[in-house]
């Protein structure tokens, strides 16, 4: 599977999410051997849990599932960067690699300051790096694409 393979994946659970009432964000984790182990959309919509965001929520499940061994071998391929949270719990979790499609200033200048998802302008390499160990990050991919799934939701 190629890096824009999983991002079209993971932007078809952002579609999924979208449609049952969520924000537009969806994230999946890809094992060592290129298997999708498990996805997540955004729950914000499903629980009210303003910190549901699609990543976060992923790599709390994988934290749970996996140890941080095998995830360091894994990737995480996300619809949009990672904001500082959600680069922190992949950080956390133990994750090797992330990908994403759109960029978190893209997000940001699409939707502004929305009481919904302050967006922040900071990349998730930056919040990456601050930490002890490696994570390679791959993105933005997609951009156009990966806009899409937020036409008229903000």
């Amino acid at each position: 599977m190629t890096d824009e393979d999983a991002v079209r994946l993971a932007l078809e659970v952002a579609r999924k999410a979208r449609a049952a009432g969520n924000h537009p964000f969806g994230a999946i984790l890809i094992g060592p051997d290129g298997a999708v182990l498990m996805e997540s959309g955004n729950t914000h919509g499903d629980t009210g849990d303003r910190t549901g965001h699609a990543e976060r929520v992923l790599m709390t499940r994988a934290s749970l599932a996996y140890s941080a061994e095998f995830l360091a071998g894994c990737t995480m391929a996300v619809s949009a960067e990672p904001c500082a949270m959600c680069a922190g719990a992949a950080y956390w979790a133990g994750i090797g690699r992330v990908v994403y499609g759109l960029s978190e200033k893209r997000l940001k200048d699409l939707i502004g300051p929305h009481p919904d998802n302050l967006t922040m302008d900071l990349p998730c390499r930056t919040v990456l790096r601050a930490g002890q160990r490696r994570i390679d990050v791959v993105g933005p991919l997609l951009e156009a694409e990966c806009l899409t799934v937020h036409d008229g939701f903000w």
